[in-house]
């Protein structure tokens, strides 16, 4: 992404002036500067055959591909002391297309509805089963406070905008008098059409109390849609239609999350490893077809570069906005005390500390602070830091720009 932004970027930017926010301006910036000179580093150097060895500092923005593997591998860890030994579900939330039309203009305000009514929806039918239709307390449904962790996502394979909602959440949850873990049936969690349904709902109503509340704006195709009579009537449509809502079968076990999530959560719109090809006017790239079977499902697309960075562009979220959420019993408040209580429901002893811990206890030091020599083995320390833009002293380093990755 780097070398495709610093060869198109400028062109790119002089020709799509006043049409580009701030955000994306910056994202721009973080991604060409990222572990290149112009934002500094360090000199490491072998305490036992002195080889040296540059790194420079990484943007660490969010959406820059490079900076990702930290950030995911840090969350991860925090999360592993939290998995439950129960089967986990992943369950999706998907915009229809108009509704992902007006979320492009209104991103801070479609996405959060979003994440919020997702998740009021998993929380409304899972304790009761209660739900506009349904009867109370139907065996079908749990009957439990449940407690789940919800992504973000923006894109499709194709980086085309696709708003979309990944929930991992364990089968199971405490039951409301908190005296009892209940689990749900073997290879079921909630039934979709029920999910779907309210989702649809719940979803259409916070839009419709946003938009009185002139919270959204709408410009160039979406500018009828101000009009409250056009607006009510899109609404009546998208009411009658099927919202896609997705329950994937369980995981394997708790490190079969663990394996998921570290591909999900800290996810950007692309990845460094799908890009095949730049010519410095056309990108390729590996994208999967959802709708075709085994092999077949994996095919290249070609787009010219300005095209390219449009799509990437297009996923860059706002400012401040969380796309990783903890709802119900994970809320972040009490997740703790809630997480101790369902470990003593299911008679499950706390996690040990790790290996990394105990050694860290014992060594003054982590196993991966052990940077090994790349000519030896032996540990790598750093001997001197520079700052943005300059050039260290004991490395003769390439002119500022050149990417180290």
């Amino acid at each position: 992404m780097a070398d495709i932004f610093r060869h198109r970027g400028p062109a790119w930017r002089a020709s799509h002036a006043g049409h580009v926010s701030l955000g994306q301006l910056k994202v721009m910036s973080a991604i060409e500067r990222c572990r290149t000179a112009a934002l500094g580093g360090h000199v490491e150097r072998c305490e036992d055959c002195a080889h040296l060895r540059i790194s420079y500092n990484s943007c660490g923005n969010r959406h820059c591909p490079k900076c990702q593997a930290a950030a995911a591998k840090e969350w991860l860890a925090d999360r592993q002391a939290e998995l439950l030994p129960v089967p986990y579900f992943h369950v999706v939330f998907t915009l229809p297309g108009p509704i992902a039309d007006i979320a492009y203009q209104n991103q801070a305000v479609v996405y959060d509805l979003l994440l919020k009514t997702a998740a009021e929806t998993l929380i409304t039918i899972a304790p009761t089963g209660q739900a506009r239709g349904l009867k109370a307390h139907d065996p079908k449904h749990l009957g439990a406070r449940i407690g789940f962790t919800a992504v973000l996502h923006t894109w499709g394979s194709t980086l085309t905008h696709h708003p979309h909602a990944h929930i991992i959440v364990p089968g199971g949850g405490v039951s409301p008098d908190g005296e009892r873990w209940i689990a749900c049936r073997l290879g079921f969690f909630l039934p979709v059409p029920v999910l779907s349904r309210l989702f649809r709902r719940l979803f259409l109503e916070w839009l419709n109390a946003a938009y009185q509340a002139g919270r959204l704006q709408f410009f160039a195709d979406q500018a009828a849609l101000a009009q409250p009579a056009a607006f009510q009537t899109f609404l009546a449509a998208l009411g009658k239609v099927e919202w896609v809502v997705y329950a994937k079968r369980p995981f394997g076990g708790p490190d079969a999350v663990l394996a998921y999530l570290s591909r999900y959560t800290h996810r950007t719109a692309i990845a460094n490893s799908r890009l095949v090809a730049f010519d410095g006017e056309h990108v390729t790239f590996k994208w999967k077809d959802y709708r075709a079977k085994g092999d077949a499902r994996y095919k290249l697309m070609t787009l010219d570069a300005d095209e390219f960075i449009r799509r990437f562009l297009i996923h860059v979220l706002p400012d401040g906005f969380h796309r990783i959420r903890h709802y119900g019993l994970f809320a972040n408040a009490n997740r703790a005390n809630n997480i101790a209580l369902a470990r003593r429901l299911l008679a499950v002893p706390d996690p040990t500390p790790s290996s990394r811990a105990s050694d860290h206890a014992e060594n003054g030091r982590d196993d991966e602070d052990w940077n090994a020599c790349p000519c030896c083995g032996g540990r790598m320390i750093i001997v001197e830091a520079f700052e943005p833009g300059c050039q260290p002293r004991f490395w003769p380093v390439p002119s500022i720009g050149l990417d180290s990755s």
